[in-house]
């Protein structure tokens, strides 16, 4: 079921218990409910997970998968709350090997675990709204950090997500954090089409809140007058791909993290060119080439705390399920990246 689906469902179902005079008190203590068990299912799968690795011992960091299907804040297509199934899928395929390519493997829980997804729509049916949502996103990241060594790396969805990932992973560290976000478009539209919670959005909101001390944007073609303004008025380094031979030795050569509490790696993937990654909402010729995206996490020096893939839409993808496999190397490479 797509999100506007689900949300006019969702609707009429409250319109219903209104008719049924069932109290406001009622419905709350109901939606109080599902969201306390949706966090108790990740905070239980995360304390295990955790208790296993701390008895194998040797682990500083171990990358642990966190599913948030959402798709409702896309300004186009709401394919992206597909995702996270796909992208497991094409992670333990049989298609490859499970090694990363400095040869870190992921059938070893050390490197790679998952606590699941957080019932985007479950919730959402029950009549639950925005500002909780992200609430609920962020207490679930927070479950998943509590538990060390696990760090979040979070399966989307839309760009919406990484707001409210980013704000917990702030908020549970004790102060901002670097990010390096690569991606077609910046994100930071003020209020784009009257949601503040648009993945058109998410970035102002990090910048606002004070999330991130730098924010570097790697891929940008697709960059509007108030993109570049609210660029400026963050003070975000903005990449185009139109200079990017030019920029090409600084962002392959990155040091970010020093003097804040890390770094938060956001990969939506249309910053690849279509011809890499054809399965995204918002096809943007002249992108990024898979090696440079590679090229820029593998040799980005810092301590990678976080990171998200967001913004593929399986409805969109290959029969053969190419763009499926592109956003599961992402993953395997990020997990590479923050596993130690």
């Amino acid at each position: 079921m797509g999100g506007a689906a689900a949300g006019t469902k969702w609707i009429r179902h409250i319109q219903r218990l209104s008719a049924a005079k069932v109290s406001a008190e009622a419905v709350e203590r109901g939606q109080s409910r599902v969201i306390d068990a949706s966090l108790t299912l990740i905070r239980e799968r995360a304390k295990l997970k955790a208790e296993l690795l701390r008895a194998l011992g040797g682990v500083k960091a171990s990358a642990s998968l966190l599913g948030v299907p959402l798709g409702h804040n896309s300004s186009f297509l709401q394919g992206p709350a597909f995702a996270p199934p796909r992208i497991r899928e094409a992670i333990w395929c049989g298609s490859t090997n499970s090694s990363t390519e400095e040869g870190k493997e992921l059938n070893d829980p050390r490197v790679l675990t998952d606590v699941g997804d957080v019932p985007i729509q479950e919730i959402r049916d029950c009549g639950v709204e925005d500002d909780m949502l992200m609430h609920v996103i962020s207490e679930s990241v927070k479950a998943v950090m509590e538990e060390e060594p696990l760090r979040p790396l979070v399966l989307g969805g839309d760009h919406s997500i990484s707001y409210p990932v980013v704000r917990a992973v702030s908020e549970k560290l004790g102060g901002p954090v670097d990010i390096l976000h690569l991606d077609a478009h910046p994100d930071i539209y003020d209020c784009f089409e009257g949601n503040v919670y648009s993945h058109a959005s998410s970035f102002a909101r990090i910048m606002e809140g004070g999330h991130a001390r730098r924010l570097l944007q790697v891929g940008l073609r697709s960059i509007t007058k108030e993109g570049r303004e609210q660029g400026k008025r963050f003070g975000v380094e903005q990449y185009e791909m139109r200079t990017f031979s030019k920029d090409r030795e600084k962002l392959e050569n990155l040091k970010l993290g020093e003097g804040v509490k890390g770094v938060y790696v956001s990969v939506d993937v249309d910053c690849l060119d279509p011809a890499f990654a054809p399965g995204v909402s918002h096809i943007e010729p002249g992108g990024l080439s898979f090696r440079d995206v590679l090229n820029i996490l593998q040799n980005l020096q810092g301590d990678v705390v976080a990171a998200d893939v967001v913004e593929f839409n399986p409805q969109r993808d290959t029969v053969d399920g190419m763009t499926a496999m592109v956003a599961a190397k992402l993953v395997r490479e990020l997990t590479a990246k923050i596993s130690k």
